[in-house]
């Protein structure tokens, strides 16, 4: 075997703590950079990250973004006067997956603070980038979980297997919602169609 084989063999090489993205931009995920930040990475990812680990029924997998849209829309019923920087917020709420995944809360539970430390980091740059706080209020906080946690029940008991008094166990009880927001937002749509309508609703948005 030749020296240089072996030394290719045995070299070390620094771990790599950063993600290059389609657009050309290196995310630190260890000191992430707010102009490092782009919508189009975002959307692109989210909407090629499955929730429930791809457990969901129909052709395509149930995409991050499309669940960021149906929180968004339980948002905005539940609170109909929430201000442009709130739903901004709240479709923003899942963004750190773009880089890190979608991860399963029960896999969330096994390894602890040091996964919600980095998706913290992550989530403090993207808000920056937008122009949000880094840190929302505590009554905006609350509500993008009690919308998060309606998301997921409809989720849980349209697509991903579960029974209802199964889910009123992990989720609490069943939201209000209408037959139009189930029809709209719960029949998985293909990655193109996620990726389009995330990015359409962020720039309808930011013009409010």
């Amino acid at each position: 075997m030749s020296k240089s084989l072996k030394s290719a063999r045995g070299a070390k090489f620094a771990p790599r703590a950063w993600q290059r993205m389609l657009s050309g931009r290196r995310l630190d995920l260890l000191d992430p950079s707010p102009l490092d930040v782009e919508v189009d990475d975002i959307a692109h990812g989210l909407a090629r990250v499955a929730r429930w680990n791809g457990q969901t029924k129909g052709a395509h997998i149930f995409s991050v973004a499309q669940h960021a849209l149906l929180v968004e829309a339980l948002a905005r019923a539940k609170v109909p006067r929430l201000d442009r920087n709130g739903r901004l917020a709240v479709l923003l709420h899942d963004a750190p997956e773009y880089v890190i995944g979608d991860m399963i809360s029960p896999f969330k539970a096994v390894i602890g603070d040091s996964y919600k430390a980095v998706e913290k980091r992550l989530l403090a740059a993207i808000h920056l980038r937008f122009g949000l706080p880094a840190k929302l209020p505590e009554s905006l906080q609350n509500l993008i979980k009690v919308a998060d946690r309606s998301a997921a029940y409809l989720e849980a008991t349209r697509l991903a297997g579960f029974a209802e008094d199964e889910a009123r166990k992990f989720f609490g009880p069943p939201p209000k919602f209408s037959a139009t927001l189930e029809r709209d937002y719960l029949s998985p749509w293909p990655a193109g169609t996620a990726q389009a309508r995330y990015r359409e609703r962020f720039e309808k948005l930011l013009r409010a």
